[in-house]
C-alpha cells in the first residue's frame, strides 16, 4: 500500500506518536513523498527518536531531499548539545555522501566523549575525506586504538580498514604502544586490513588483564 501524501500537520503528529509503528509509517511517507517543508521536522525527530528502525527510516527520508538544503541543516546539528542529534546528523551525512561536508567533521567529533557520536563520525569521515587527507585521518583514528568495548573497537577498525594501505603506518605506531590493549587492537586491525575475510580476533579482556596485573603476574594466574 502506497502511503498517502502527508500534510505538515499530519506528519508532525505522526512522527511524535506514541506507537513506533505509526512513527515508522510517517517517516516512510515523508520519504516516499519528499517535501522540503518536512526537513525541519525530520531532523528534529532524528535527534530524539528512540527506535532504531524509525531513525533509519528518518535518515532515508532525509536522503530523499535535495542535498543543497539538507546538508546545511545537518551541519548545524553537529554543534548540538544532544549526543543523538550529533550522531544522527553524522550518520545521515555519511549516507548523503556530499564531500562539501568534510570540513565539519572536526577532530572534536572524531574524539567525541560519546561513543555513538564518535563511531558515527568515524564512518562519516571515511566516506567524506579527500584523498590527500586520508593518511592524516588514519593517524587521528589510530590515536584512539584501544578505546571502548569490542563494538567500539570493531567500528574503529572498520574505519581504518576502509582507508586502505594509508592506515599501515598509523597501525605500526599502535603496535609499538606500551599499552597492551592498544597493541592488541592494532594487531587485530592490521589482520583485517591484510585479510578482510579474517575475523575480528581481539582478546580485549586478556589485554586488559595484562595491563592491570603486569605480564609476569598475568602469566602466573593463567597457570
Amino acid at each position: 500500500m502506497v502511503p498517502i501524501n502527508p500534510t505538515h500537520r499530519d506528519l508532525l503528529g505522526a512522527l511524535s506518536a506514541g506507537n513506533p509503528s505509526t512513527r515508522l509509517k510517517a517517516a516512510l511517507a515523508a520519504g516516499t513523498h519528499p517535501d522540503p517543508g518536512f526537513l525541519g521536522e525530520l531532523v528534529a525527530r532524528s535527534a530524539v527518536e528512540p527506535d532504531f528502525f524509525v531513525r533509519d527510516m528518518l535518515t532515508w527520508a532525509l536522503t530523499r531531499l535535495p542535498a543543497e538544503i539538507t546538508v546545511p541543516r545537518l551541519l548545524a546539528e553537529l554543534t548540538s548539545g544532544r549526543a543523538q542529534a550529533r550522531s544522527q546528523a553524522l550518520h545521515t551525512l555519511s549516507k548523503i555522501g556530499d564531500r562539501s561536508a568534510w570540513p565539519a567533521i572536526t577532530r572534536a567529533l572524531l574524539h567525541d566523549a560519546d561513543d555513538e557520536v564518535a563511531r558515527s563520525a568515524w564512518r562519516a569521515a571515511v566516506v567524506l575525506v579527500p584523498d590527500e587527507e586520508r593518511a592524516a585521518l588514519a593517524e587521528d583514528l589510530a590515536a584512539q586504538l584501544g578505546r571502548g568495548d569490542r563494538a567500539v573497537q570493531l567500528s574503529l577498525s572498520r574505519a581504518l580498514v576502509a582507508l586502505g594501505d594509508v592506515a599501515e603506518p598509523a597501525l605500526r605506531t599502535g603496535l609499538a604502544n606500551p599499552d597492551p590493549v592498544v597493541r592488541a587492537h592494532a594487531r587485530a586491525t592490521q589482520r583485517l586490513l591484510r585479510d578482510p575475510d579474517a575475523g575480528f580476533a581481539l582478546d580485549v579482556e586478556e589485554a586488559k588483564r595484562v595491563a592491570a596485573l603486569g605480564p609476569e603476574r598475568a602469566a602466573g594466574t593463567s597457570c
